[in-house]
This record gives C-alpha cells, sequence and structure tokens, in this order.
C-alpha cells in the first residue's frame, strides 16, 4: 500500500502515471520495428532533431505546449526527409546522414534556447518535466497515442514484411515501400515529440527503445515480442515513479534507468540469448 500511496494522494503523480502508459502503448511498439529494421539509434538522432524546432516554438511563445510540440515536429520531419534523401542521392548511408543532421540539430537547439532562456529551461527542454504534465499535454500524449495505434494497424502488415525482407515488400507491389517507411518514420517522430513533452528531448528515446531492446531476450515472436516490450514499459514507467517519489530522485531519468535495469536484466537471464542462459 506505501508503494502506491503517492497515486491515490496526488493527481500530478496519477498524470506523471498515465503520460508514461500511454506513451509506453504507442511508442514501444514502434521500438521493437526500429529494432528489427537495425535502425534503433536512428530512434535517437530524430529524438534530437526535434530540439531546434521545440526551440524556435519556446523563442516565439516561451514553454507552450502546442508551439514547441509543432515546431519539434516539423524540425523532426525536415531531418528525417532530408536525412533520406542525402542517402538515397549521395553515397552516404542512412546511419551517417541522420548522424550528421542530428548532431548540428542538437547543437543548434541549445544555442536557440540559451539565447533567451536560463539554465533551468534548458534543463526543462532536454530532461523534461514528467511530474509537471498538465492536462494538455496528456490530451496531446494521448491523441498521438490513439492516432499511432491505428495507423499502426494499418500498416503492422507491410511493417513486418519490411522489417525482415524490404526486397520483397517492393516486388510484391501492393504497398507502397517509400510510403510506408515514411508513414513509419512519421510515427516515430510523432511519439518522440510526445516523449518530449514528457522526458524532454534527450531522455524521450529511452522508454522507445530499452523495453524494446530487452523483449528481443524474452520470445522470438513479434506479437509476443510487442506485448513484453509494452509491459516493460509500463513496469518501468510504474518502478521509475516510485523511485522518484521515496528517494527523492528526477522522475524523468528514474523511468529510463529502471527500464535500463530490465535490460541489464534481460541481457543477464533472458531465456532467448541470455547471458547466463546460454552458458
Amino acid at each position: 500500500m506505501t508503494l502506491i500511496q503517492p497515486f491515490l494522494e496526488f493527481g500530478f503523480m496519477r498524470r506523471a502515471l498515465v503520460a508514461c502508459i500511454a506513451l509506453a502503448i504507442s511508442a514501444t511498439p514502434l521500438g521493437v520495428f526500429l529494432s528489427l529494421r537495425r535502425m534503433s539509434l536512428i530512434g535517437d538522432a530524430l529524438s534530437h532533431a526535434v530540439l531546434p524546432g521545440a526551440a524556435i516554438g519556446y523563442l516565439i511563445s516561451g514553454l507552450s505546449l502546442v508551439a514547441m510540440g509543432m515546431g519539434g515536429l516539423i524540425a523532426g520531419l525536415a531531418v528525417a526527409l532530408l536525412s533520406g534523401a542525402v542517402s538515397r542521392y549521395t553515397p552516404l548511408k542512412e546511419d551517417a546522414s541522420f548522424a550528421g543532421f542530428y548532431l548540428g540539430s542538437l547543437a543548434l537547439g541549445v544555442t536557440l534556447v540559451s539565447l533567451r532562456g536560463s539554465s533551468v529551461d534548458l534543463l526543462h527542454v532536454l530532461f523534461g518535466s514528467l511530474l509537471a504534465v498538465d492536462n494538455g499535454a496528456l490530451l496531446l500524449v494521448g491523441g498521438i497515442a490513439a492516432f499511432t495505434l491505428t495507423l499502426l494497424a494499418i500498416l503492422y502488415r507491410p511493417l513486418v514484411i519490411d522489417a525482415f525482407d524490404s526486397d520483397f515488400l517492393r516486388a510484391q507491389g501492393r504497398w507502397n515501400a517509400p510510403l510506408v517507411h515514411g508513414l513509419f518514420l512519421m510515427l516515430v517522430v510523432l511519439n518522440l515529440v510526445a516523449g518530449f513533452q514528457v522526458l524532454g528531448t534527450l531522455m524521450s528515446v529511452g522508454l522507445m527503445m530499452l523495453p524494446a531492446a530487452s523483449a528481443r531476450f524474452w520470445s522470438r515472436h513479434l506479437a509476443a515480442m510487442l506485448a513484453i516490450a509494452i509491459l516493460m514499459a509500463v513496469i518501468s514507467a510504474l518502478a521509475g515513479l516510485i523511485f522518484s517519489w521515496h528517494f527523492s530522485l528526477p522522475a524523468g531519468p528514474a523511468v529510463v534507468l529502471s527500464a535500463a535495469m530490465l535490460f541489464f536484466v534481460s541481457i543477464l537471464t533472458g531465456p532467448c540469448g541470455g547471458i547466463l542462459r546460454r552458458h
């Protein structure tokens, strides 16, 4: 009872938990597909790519949820499209082009925030403020989660085919492979924008990728991996918020740290390739 007491007594703890659960349901399945497509670090790159757009929104409207969210969405999509174009029309590979754009975006975003804001504002943008989630942020995260699940249900089959055999998807002709890839990247950026509102630009990718990477050690079946990843993300959110309350830790990093602990446990004890199981 002591563990769940903060959620019973305080509305800000309940809002933080609901926001994390919504992110777990929508962002973590995308992390599974990113992992299967060997694009895990691209998720990290896109999480930093939203920063300059969010910073421009901050310069125009202050800490406005709508302005920073729209700016982050536009910046993230722009970086995704530019990186794809560079990798398609030049000899540079996609991971290298993403790295170049995201490093520039991160530096530009930090510079823009620093022009007007204080170090506290910069920390808020980079690391989020999970316990300050309000009803507007909840509506945004919930709306993005609902849209993501709907589009994932429509695109599930081509995404699965593309993850295991992209050439077959192109040869099949039933689905437009570049369009599927573009919609998938759009969903990734949308969920990183939602995560940015809650966990900040540096932490938002943690809840997307860590449970997804952990799930691969517990099952070889995609449907089971998706369910396990979501469950691990929810457990990480609950454990992180409990730790942050009882040990006075920053809430966002505590959630991601809990996910990292589950990742290390999975590496050691997971039945599908865990170190201890293999030896």
